[in-house]
């Protein structure tokens, strides 16, 4: 990894495994990783275009789906794992996602011939916006500028748009930063509104809900400062995967105490990293010029201890 201030200094760098032997990084692109899980699952099981139109239990506990095109379905077990605006979560009783005051674009730029740049993962702080880069394949650099703002604002359609207000943001910056901008394609240039939920014992709802049940996102959205969102959701997999397949084996437990069970053992996780991500993001959104200064002359070089800041993506998932 390597942290520039916004003139391109370089304020630190270093090597993963120096920091952590037990630490890696790996960069993937998302539509690379969905694909490749979706290829392990048999023909047909994906139905595309069914979009949630309502959900309803009926007498017996039984959960039924209506689609916007009519079609019921009757769940043996539902589980929500359909982002931070979940139709599930909502149903569940789970409260909106919460903006932190800052928004993200984000970007894949792609390089046809080949990307230039080193297996590493580029940071650049500036006062209230930073941005990253780190190259997730041989022709594809994943980019991002986060930047403070009071408000979401009016949601943009126009990549062209979205792609002009990005390099704006950043036009006096490092010139690699700038020309991977250039190289993205507008269609995949996206600006998010960042948001959390904090899942406060004994006031926030249960993960699971009789036989119904949520994964990822749809149950606790944290900001993205960490890495850990799309991370934590595979883990949430692995675990309720692993808890239905021993309550459908078995003669005693039941499917409701297996939901039960994953929530039991998931919320001791998710609750202290969506906190760490807020925190974090909050000190490195920091607009104080002062405390800018003390942050990239003092703090980041000299100060923070990277070992135990990775510490949150030990996670021991077992055999599968």
């Amino acid at each position: 990894m390597v942290v520039k201030s916004e003139e391109g200094r370089e304020l630190r760098s270093f090597r993963f495994k120096d920091e952590d032997e037990s630490q890696e990084v790996r960069a993937v692109e998302r539509r690379i990783l969905l694909e490749t899980l979706a290829n392990q699952l048999p023909p047909g099981v994906v139905h595309f275009s069914s979009k949630l139109a309502n959900i309803e239990r009926t007498e017996n506990g039984e959960i039924i789906l209506e689609l916007v095109d009519g079609t019921r379905l009757f769940t043996k077990i539902l589980i929500g794992c359909d982002g931070i605006r979940s139709s599930v979560a909502k149903w569940m009783g789970f409260s909106e996602p919460r903006y932190v005051g800052h928004c993200t674009f984000r970007g894949l730029g792609f390089y046809p011939e080949g990307q230039p740049f080193e297996p590493k993962v580029n940071y650049i702080y500036g006062r209230g916006l930073r941005a990253g880069y780190v190259p997730v394949s041989r022709t594809k650099v994943y980019w991002f500028i986060c930047f403070n703002r009071p408000s979401p604002g009016p949601k943009i359609s126009d990549s062209f748009v979205l792609k002009n207000q990005a390099k704006e943001l950043v036009k006096n910056w490092p010139s690699d930063l700038m020309k991977i901008i250039d190289l993205t394609p507008d269609d995949t240039v996206i600006r998010t509104p960042l948001v959390d939920r904090w899942l406060w014992p004994a006031i926030s709802p249960a993960a699971s809900d009789g036989r119904a049940v949520l994964v990822g996102d749809a149950w606790h959205p944290m900001t993205p400062n960490l890495g850990q969102g799309a991370c934590c959701a595979l883990e949430d997999a692995v675990v309720l995967a692993r808890k239905l397949a021993n309550a459908i084996k078995s003669e005693t437990e039941s499917v409701e105490g297996a939901l039960r069970s994953y929530g039991t053992e998931r919320w001791p996780r998710v609750f202290p990293l969506t906190i760490r991500a807020n925190v974090v993001g909050s000190a490195l959104q920091w607009e104080n010029p002062v405390v800018c200064s003390l942050r990239n002359n003092l703090i980041i070089p000299k100060i923070v201890r990277l070992g135990p800041l990775l510490e949150h993506t030990n996670f021991e998932c077992k055999s599968l």
